[in-house]
């Protein structure tokens, strides 16, 4: 379901303690959007479980995208980040760990960077290395 602001969407039965909608929602800065919020209560509760599994928090350098914001930032067209999907800084979390933790609760879009996790639930399951990066097949 998509939001045309992360502040149309009620806090009240919020059950994933480790997110928000701001930080889930497009960070064009009111260029293409109005901070717009893709919501789907099973991706949410598989990014929660995944933070869960790694033991420490988990930082969103991207979600959802409004059609400008993607173009400014290079995604495709068809981006998975139109409706909803997560790029996760690697930080200190081990990568292995956290590549084989997605795998195992749903997520089929999975694009290994050398600072970033790109996560997604698409229908076709999908599974890339962007440049420089470290392939952990």
């Amino acid at each position: 379901m998509l939001y045309s602001s992360y502040r149309d969407v009620s806090r009240a039965n919020w059950r994933w303690p480790h997110f928000r909608p701001d930080e889930l929602a497009c960070r064009c800065g009111g260029r293409g959007c109005r901070g717009a919020y893709w919501h789907d209560a099973d991706f949410l509760d598989a990014l929660e479980a995944l933070r869960a599994e790694m033991g420490r928090p988990i930082k969103i350098n991207s979600g959802h995208r409004c059609a400008i914001w993607n173009a400014v930032v290079g995604g495709v067209p068809n981006s998975q980040h139109r409706r909803i999907a997560v790029d996760i800084a690697f930080q200190k979390h081990d990568r292995r760990a956290m590549v084989a933790a997605a795998e195992r609760l749903g997520f089929t879009g999975i694009g290994i960077a050398k600072s970033f996790l790109h996560l997604d639930r698409r229908e076709t399951p999908a599974r890339w290395t962007y440049p420089g990066a470290e392939d952990f097949s």
